[in-house]
């Protein structure tokens, strides 16, 4: 028989928040470079090298550890050693595109490491797909992450296709920023979304609730009708046929739905299982719902011209967005998921920390929507930049009181 010990959980969320601090000081550099003089470094490669790092070495890191982890928890016999080297190449991949990123930009090490990563992510899926079908399956649990599978696997095509057109010398500006936005949008909306919403029902399945059951499907019914089409709603800076634009602003409407079983599914989890759960764990789902609720507010909003033209010109606008999304949805999902499994052992990721972290990413926030702003309409009230600068080093502050907690250690599975 396999041991389940062949697969360290805790190690992995350990080096999953020490990724995000390391993502985090990134961050501030990014910052620091707009606002004071760094000759030595690149901004754009520094770029580059942030988010390909913040998406391989902290999130895709931090959801395959506990896709696994739920694996273990169904019991299932496998050999798990192959996930921990699986992860292991990930974590080295990630470091050398954050290296090589910033040294040489878009050359040939920064390209054979995401490559690579992209190549990990296919055997990952391969292997978890093959074993969750191993796994009874009686609260439509495994389509959440079979899906977040199979669009992890569609966003590759977009890095895919941006190679090419860069091997090609193609300088065609529109299919340049189409392809990323190919893989952002099944990134975040694809294979960060899906997985994490199957981590919060396989946990809430130690517990069935038939409602909870039955808001699970529906809600996955949306989601999944409505993610391919809302590719579209990254393209609408561009001119599309209107029947592109339609098909674009229906899903946009279609997505609001998820609004209303999502709430559902809040309300539920505070009747039923509120008991259950830490009160910081509470705090940090609640703040991934707004931000959740928040993000299907604006891509509705960008199926407006008026709307679209807006986010679409102004460059503080849409990053906003992205962090929104980042941050505010799938981060703090994850560190709340993080936060239960050590209130499991009678422990928390550092309170301090975590509200030190919530306050740099609120400023950070609202400093970019008031930046967007100031670009159309207003005078520079005050230097938003040295501010956004100031919300980085908090943010990383308080990620650095989180991955450096001895709590850590006391995670067991």
């Amino acid at each position: 028989m396999i041991e389940f010990n062949q697969f360290n959980s805790r190690r992995w969320i350990r080096i999953a928040l020490i990724n995000f601090f390391v993502v985090a000081l990134a961050g501030v550099l990014l910052r620091y470079k707009i606002n004071f003089p760094l000759p030595l470094v690149n901004q754009k490669y520094l770029l580059h090298g942030h988010s390909h790092f913040a998406f391989a070495g902290w999130v895709s890191l931090a959801l395959m550890a506990m896709m696994v982890r739920y694996l273990i928890k169904c019991g299932l016999v496998t050999n798990y050693k192959k996930y921990h080297w699986l992860l292991i190449v990930n974590t080295i991949s990630a470091y050398g595109m954050l290296f090589t990123f910033i040294i040489q930009g878009y050359a040939l090490f920064s390209i054979t490491f995401s490559t690579l990563s992209i190549f990990v992510s296919y055997l990952f899926s391969y292997y978890y797909w093959k074993d969750l079908r191993k796994v009874k399956d009686i609260q439509h649990i495994a389509v959440w992450f079979k899906s977040s599978l199979l669009l992890l696997a569609v966003s590759s095509l977009g890095p895919l296709t941006l190679g090419y057109l860069m091997a090609s010398h193609n300088q065609h500006q529109n299919l340049y920023f189409a392809a990323i936005y190919f893989f952002l949008h099944f990134q975040y909306n694809g294979w960060f979304i899906f997985a994490c919403l199957g981590l919060l029902f396989s946990y809430l399945n130690e517990t069935p609730d038939l409602q909870c059951l039955g808001i699970n499907k529906k809600l996955f019914l949306i989601m999944i009708s409505t993610v391919v089409p809302g590719y579209l709603l990254s393209l609408l800076g561009y001119k599309l046929p209107s029947y592109l634009y339609w098909t674009a602003a229906i899903s946009a409407v279609l997505q609001l739905s998820a609004l209303l079983y999502s709430y559902r599914l809040l309300q539920t989890i505070r009747r039923s299982f509120a008991l259950r759960f830490s009160e910081m764990t509470r705090y940090l789902w609640s703040l991934a719902y707004i931000s959740f609720g928040l993000k299907l507010i604006l891509q509705a909003l960008s199926a407006v011209p008026y709307f679209s033209n807006f986010a679409f010109s102004f460059r503080p606008v849409v990053i906003s967005y992205l962090h929104l999304c980042f941050l505010g949805v799938v981060s703090f999902f994850i560190l709340g998921f993080f936060n239960e499994l050590l209130a499991k052992q009678g422990t928390q990721l550092n309170k301090p920390g975590l509200f030190i972290f919530i306050s740099g990413v609120a400023l950070q926030e609202f400093l970019l929507l008031f930046q967007g702003l100031q670009a159309i309409r207003f005078q520079p009230i005050f230097n938003t930049g040295i501010l956004l600068f100031l919300s980085a080093v908090v943010m990383a502050t308080g990620l650095a009181m989180m991955s450096k907690d001895r709590g850590m250690s006391s995670i067991s599975y």
